[in-house]
Formats: structure tokens, C-alpha cells, sequence
């Protein structure tokens, strides 16, 4: 048991320096500290590794115990886990540790601050904030009883106890509000409405949406408006009560070099349904090929649109 132990110390002191090597620490330390002292592993008792025709399943229980070791070791490598399939299809993760870090920071929480979490996952990300800001100002919602069940399993492993809510995540959780932070942990098309009702003046929401993750400031009531981080970001969808997603763009006769760009790919996917795929193309080769960071969304009442550079310039797109 010891070695499991000092392998355990030696994989959460590795990941936590990689994340670190990129500069991530730098003024938060309080945040190294919270993924220096909550074991992922706790939170992942087994998961799935995709293998030649399928995928197999790695557990903490395993008899062998070079098994373990590879289960223990995997745990704390800097890669989404998954730990839930559905007829071979993932509807549960971990999200990878890196990631999750520069979300939590985006964020921006103060001492005080109440977080709603959308997508409970394993609880990992949940023991973080509540380690961060005390379990009492943390709140994490989920569709599926089994995920928050497990989830609410594994954090009283690990010795946290937040409000773990069975639910709709995309209705939000008012009998928790108002909260100060928002932050999703599964990919939407849209910004929830129900969410700025539940938000207190000065809230900051973070949603993963087209392939990006935009940061919004909610600035008065059922009105926020915000850019996108640089960070690529893809999760898996929010399933519950939010609008169909947009038809996916065909690029026949788009050029073969953009056509895998992961830049253009989110400016596809941002504007589906609200421009065709060439003149996303137009805006785009006219633009000089815009990062992520020119884009944003902006949601006043019932009336939601992305944009590039200006929510009032010439290229704006409709959300639903």
C-alpha cells in the first residue's frame, strides 16, 4: 500500500507541475494548491481507453497490480478521461486537468463567491471549487441520477460535500441562486435564458459553445455579453431542455486547406444555421482569418447573436 501511495504522490506532484510549466500558477496560487490537494483518482475508480476496435476499461480494482498501477498513473495524466458509455457512446468525462485549470481561472471567483457547476461529471471539478471556496458556496447539477450519484459518491470520498442537484442544468437551479460564477462543463448552442435570472449583479458565466468557450459578463437583467477565450474546448453536449443544435454545414466546393482549420471549423459552427459555409468563408479570408478571441456573443432578453470584433458591427450571426 505504501508504493501505491508514493506512486499516487509522484503522479499528482507530475501533473501538477505540467500544468504549471505553462505558466497557469503564475498569481493563482491558491488554485495549485486545489489540484495539489484533491486526488483525481478518487474521482475516476475506472475509466475507458480507446483501443483497436472499441474501448477498454481501466479500474482501480483491477487483481493485477501492475493494472492498478496503470489505472492510478492514467488517472493523473494530463488527458479527458471517459468515464461513462452509452451503447459505445460517451455521455460522461473527465474533462483534461489542464483545461479544467485555465476554465477555473477564466472564471475569476472571489472569496464568497457561489458557483453553479452545469454537467456534474465524476465531482472532480466540483471538489476543486469547493476546496477553492468552501463546499457550501458550491452547487453542481446534472441530468442523469447515475452521474450525480456517482458523483456525489466519489466527492464524499475525497471529503467535500457540495450541493449535488438532479436536474436540468439548462433551467439552472434557483432554489440555489442567485449565484455569483456560472460555469458549464458540457458544450451548449445557446446561452440558457433561466441562467441570467438566477445570476447576482456583476456575474460572470463560462460556456463551452462551438468549439470555443465564450465568457460572458452579465451587465443588467436577462443581458450579458462577453468574447471568446483562444482555448479550443470540445465537450460533450448538454443533454436536457435547450434548442436543437444547428444542421452541421456542408463544404462542398469550400478549398481543401480550410476545410480541416481548426479556426474556420468554429467559425462554421458558430454561424450554422445563420450564414452559408461560403460566406463564412468570405468573412473569414476578408477578416484575415480571425481567432476566437475577435469573437463574441451578446444576449439581451429573448434576443441572442454572436459577432466578430463589435456586437453592433456588420457581422453578426443569430443565436437560438
Amino acid at each position: 500500500m505504501g508504493g501505491f501511495a508514493e506512486v499516487e504522490r509522484e503522479a499528482r506532484g507530475d501533473l501538477v507541475r505540467a500544468i504549471g510549466a505553462r505558466g497557469t500558477w503564475e498569481g493563482e496560487p491558491r488554485w495549485r494548491e486545489a489540484f495539489a490537494e484533491v486526488p483525481r483518482h478518487l474521482f475516476v475508480p475506472y475509466y475507458y481507453v480507446g483501443v483497436m476496435g472499441g474501448h477498454e476499461r481501466w479500474w482501480g480494482e483491477h487483481p493485477d497490480p501492475r493494472h492498478r498501477e496503470r489505472w492510478l498513473r492514467g488517472a493523473y495524466e494530463d488527458v479527458p478521461l471517459a468515464t461513462r458509455l452509452r451503447d459505445g457512446e460517451l455521455v460522461s468525462s473527465s474533462s483534461q486537468p489542464s483545461l479544467m485549470a485555465s476554465m477555473l481561472l477564466a472564471l475569476g471567483v472571489r472569496d464568497g463567491d457561489d458557483v453553479l457547476e452545469i454537467g456534474a461529471g465524476t465531482g472532480y471539478n466540483a471538489a476543486l471549487l469547493a476546496h477553492r471556496l468552501g463546499e457550501e458556496h458550491v452547487t453542481t447539477v446534472d441530468l442523469d441520477p447515475e452521474i450525480t450519484e456517482s458523483a456525489r459518491r466519489h466527492l464524499e470520498a475525497a471529503g467535500y460535500h457540495p450541493a449535488v442537484v438532479t436536474g436540468d442544468g439548462a433551467r439552472g437551479v434557483p432554489e440555489r441562486a442567485p449565484f455569483d460564477r456560472i460555469i458549464a462543463t458540457c458544450e451548449l448552442p445557446s446561452v440558457p435564458r433561466a441562467w441570467l435570472a438566477q445570476c447576482a449583479p456583476g456575474a460572470r458565466i463560462l460556456i463551452p459553445l462551438a468549439t470555443g468557450l465564450v465568457l460572458l459578463h452579465v451587465t443588467g437583467a436577462g443581458r450579458a455579453e462577453g468574447r471568446f477565450l483562444d482555448t479550443p474546448a470540445y465537450f460533450v453536449p448538454l443533454r436536457g431542455d435547450t434548442p436543437p443544435e444547428p444542421p452541421v454545414p456542408r463544404l462542398e466546393g469550400l478549398p481543401r486547406r480550410v476545410r480541416g482549420d481548426d479556426r474556420f471549423r468554429f467559425l462554421l459552427t458558430l454561424t450554422a444555421g445563420g450564414t452559408d459555409p461560403h460566406e463564412a468563408y468570405a468573412v473569414w479570408e476578408r477578416e484575415g482569418r480571425p481567432p476566437r478571441e475577435r469573437f463574441g456573443i451578446t444576449v439581451e432578453g429573448e434576443r441572442a447573436w454572436s459577432w466578430l470584433d463589435d456586437p453592433g458591427g456588420p457581422y453578426a450571426w443569430p443565436l437560438p
